[in-house]
């Protein structure tokens, strides 16, 4: 749900309007216009119940998070005006009801809104067995404030964090409490928040601000910042927000400045830096999103100047909301969504960045999300600590979090390799996990046992390769998540080389040779002849068959003749034989070509031996090893 304090893409000046309950429906659209719903409501409540009125009335109850009458005002206006309602309205019905966790209503709404089945019940379960991590959350307390959000890292010690607790700003129409300040203070150890100082007033002014990050050095901040003045967008006048940057000089915060992106027209918000601090992420509005708001980010050159914002692609963004980007130092995007599906309300997602494109996000599961608004999601990943916001409690609250293993995610594969004809587990073969962007995620070399395992991330589709010295190669596809299963057990089959091929065999030195008919170079040539050629052709389609197998290609000539000629003589056979096979569509990767002269003879006729032309032929040859 459009949550009160943080959603700050929202954030409205509507003080001193003061409207009486008497005035007009005109008047009081005004209000519901300008997102002042606490005041809206109130008036709303007063007025004949027709379809405006109920549409309005249900949205300013939803947007402001008070569920049982959005959802009461909602089932009116669906009984009533069912056949007119647009789209849009099934899904805020759907969301307040997953805000109470009355899933099987939620679903029947959220089927007809995205025209498929909608199971959210299913979903939980199987988040919860697929997530990979499990969270222990507990609350900061921090003592005078009835809204705090958006703990970030500041420095060693330090904490920053958006507060409405100062009352002396003016209440905000939207939920009537004050504006937002950003405080810094210290937490400790027993998970009180201390030492509350607000930041200076450079920094925070009547307006909203929040969302504070840092550089590493603390030198320099970027916030968020409420505009002063609203902008008439579409029907609304709405008062948008900007990202600030601010620099520490001197131990003062100055310089404080609009980022150059920012605009009157649309709102940017909810800065995160990444781990070299060159890149800037932030959600916006701005012309060209896919949904409500969208993630984006923009490059920070080292001049200090700005790229043009980059939108994160349907991937991330949905046609509702994404919020609150924070990228760990593992670069992982975490980020809160309304549109991906999930528990009720904002939930926190993950996604990494692999070979140049963002990979499906992933629920963080339900020890972390719950059926309201989560969000505000910051962790070191070294230790596994971090902080994340939730209106749960019914008032946007702080809290630590511990992260650990997940249990119940057996998301994995294992199994045996054995050799296909004994049965017998197969030592030493080479297993290998390859994702769908044919990078190598898991290998290993099994034991006397054959045995491997691997842990998997869930929703992903990978192949498994096995391989080894003298046997044909294997590879499987399978999946796990959703619509595969979580755990496989795949025992492996691998077929001996010289048991599926009658021309491979192995000779006394345990090498793997392909036996062919016998290739003929005329004496003191390295042509290849036509009846040559088709042998070779025979070796082609042997490789093509098995794209494992890489081939040395070595010739030998007889003895008669200088020694050094002949070594000549015999490498340029073999790459005759080498650039053939190329020309026949065999990679030139898998090839290697020796030439050993009359260094190897078959027999003992040498120069001065004077043997018969056939014996000398023996040794006029092109033997073909196998290469694993």
């Amino acid at each position: 749900m459009k949550k009160n304090t943080y959603i700050l893409a929202s954030l409205l000046l509507v003080s001193g309007l003061g409207f009486a309950q008497n005035k007009n429906l005109k008047r009081v659209n005004k209000l519901f216009e300008m997102r002042a719903y606490a005041q809206a409501a109130e008036i709303y409540e007063t007025k004949e119940r027709d379809q405006e009125v109920l549409q309005n009335l249900a949205d300013s109850y939803y947007y402001n998070a008070n569920l049982q009458n959005a959802i009461k005002t909602y089932r009116e206006l669906f009984v009533t005006y069912g056949d007119s309602i647009d789209i849009e309205y099934h899904f805020r019905f759907a969301q307040a009801l997953k805000g109470v966790k009355q899933y099987k209503e939620a679903d029947k709404h959220l089927s007809m809104y995205y025209n498929k089945p909608v199971n959210t019940t299913a979903f939980i379960e199987a988040t919860d067995k697929k997530a990979p991590h499990v969270f222990k959350l507990q609350q900061i307390v921090n003592e005078g404030s009835s809204s705090d959000f958006g703990l970030s890292f500041y420095g060693n010690d330090k904490v920053a964090f958006a507060s409405a607790r100062s009352t002396d700003n003016p209440e905000y129409a939207w939920n009537n409490l004050p504006y937002l300040n950003l405080y810094s203070a210290t937490l400790n150890s027993d998970n009180t928040i201390v030492n509350v100082q607000a930041f200076p007033e450079t920094i925070n002014t009547s307006s909203h601000e929040s969302n504070a990050v840092f550089t590493k050095d603390g030198k320099t901040m970027y916030f968020n910042r409420t505009n002063t003045t609203r902008k008439k967008t579409g029907a609304d006048r709405i008062a948008h927000i900007k990202i600030y940057k601010a620099e520490l000089v001197d131990g003062v915060w100055a310089n404080v400045t609009a980022l150059p992106f920012t605009s009157n027209s649309y709102s940017t918000e909810h800065p995160a830096l990444s781990i070299d601090e060159k890149t800037l992420y932030f959600a916006s509005d701005m012309p060209g999103t896919i949904g409500g708001f969208d993630i984006y980010k923009v490059a920070i050159n080292d001049d200090g100047t700005y790229g043009e914002p980059e939108n994160l692609g349907n991937t991330i963004n949905t046609k509702h909301r994404e919020q609150f980007p924070f990228v760990s130092e593992n670069n992982v995007l975490y980020f809160s969504s309304i549109g991906h599906e999930g528990y009720g309300g904002l939930d926190v997602f993950s996604s990494t960045f692999d070979n140049g494109v963002y990979t499906k996000p992933e629920n963080l599961g339900s020890s972390i999300n719950s059926n309201l608004d989560d969000f505000a999601y910051v962790i070191r990943e070294k230790n596994n600590l971090g902080y994340v916001s939730s209106n749960r409690s019914g008032y946007d609250r702080m809290y630590s979090f511990v992260r650990n293993e997940n249990p119940l995610s057996k998301y994995q594969v294992e199994g045996i390799v054995k050799d296909k004809n004994s049965n017998k587990p197969l030592a030493n073969a080479l297993v290998e996990i390859i994702d769908q962007s044919t990078k190598l995620v898991k290998d290993t070399i099994v034991g006397e046992n054959g045995y491997y395992i691997f842990k998997l991330q869930p929703n992903k589709v990978y192949k498994i390769r096995a391989s080894r010295e003298a046997y044909i190669e294997q590879e499987l596809e399978f999946l796990t998540g959703k619509y595969g299963k979580p755990q496989h057990n795949i025992d492996i089959a691998l077929e001996s080389l010289t048991v599926a091929e009658e021309r491979i065999h192995q000779n006394e030195k345990g090498e793997l040779l392909v036996k062919l008919d016998k290739i003929y170079f005329d004496y003191n040539t390295s042509e290849i002849s036509s009846e040559a050629a088709k042998t070779l052709d025979v070796l082609v389609d042997l490789m093509n068959k098995h794209n494992s197998i890489n081939i040395e290609i070595s010739a030998h000539t007889d003895a008669r003749g200088p020694a050094p000629y002949n070594q000549k003589l015999s490498e340029e056979r073999a790459a005759l034989v080498l650039n053939y096979l190329v020309k026949k569509g065999i990679n030139k990767n898998r090839l290697t070509s020796v030439g050993y002269g009359e260094t190897q003879p078959l027999n003992q006729c040498t120069e001065e031996d004077k043997c018969s032309d056939e014996e000398y032929d023996i040794n006029r040859r092109c033997e073909f090893k196998i290469l694993q």
